[in-house]
């Protein structure tokens, strides 16, 4: 991630700004279904759009996650593909590339009902994907929708 100076955003920040106000553009004065079908769409092509090795795991966790929590609907999060649970973004998928990063993130929003007593991780360092992290996925995803 290229370093900031003072109070200004890199070019990383910057872009996720961008994105979120593409995003709201996206869907303006769309309601329902049609405004679900364009957020999907948004993320299936964002996923499209990553480098080889993120677009790998995307997919993966596209498909866990539109399998086992069918009720999340399908959208971008600054840029991120995300599935939300009336409109509150439950779960997330953070490109390495996105930030520069050595790894892929899977995170989980406050909507998320991932809670452990005082304390419970929110996100996760994603590099592969083995039988083992797909259901790991998988439980995580259940638990959280």
């Amino acid at each position: 991630m290229e370093a900031k100076s003072d109070s200004s955003f890199s070019a990383e920040e910057k872009a996720a700004m961008k994105a979120t106000v593409a995003e709201k553009q996206r869907t303006k004065g769309l309601a329902g279904a049609k405004r679900r079908e364009v957020e999907k769409q948004a993320c299936i092509d964002r996923i499209a759009a990553m480098e080889p090795a993120d677009r790998e795991l995307a997919e993966a966790v596209h498909r866990i996650v539109t399998t086992v929590a069918p009720h999340l609907d399908p959208k971008t999060w600054y840029g991120m593909p995300a599935y939300a649970r009336d409109g509150k973004v439950v779960v997330f998928f953070k490109d390495a590339a996105k930030f520069g990063s050595r790894y892929a993130t899977l995170g989980f929003e406050e909507a998320a009902n991932l809670d452990d007593g005082p304390m419970w991780v929110t996100s996760f360092a994603l590099t592969a994907l083995t039988s083992e992290v797909e259901q790991r996925i998988s439980e995580l995803v259940h638990r959280a929708a």
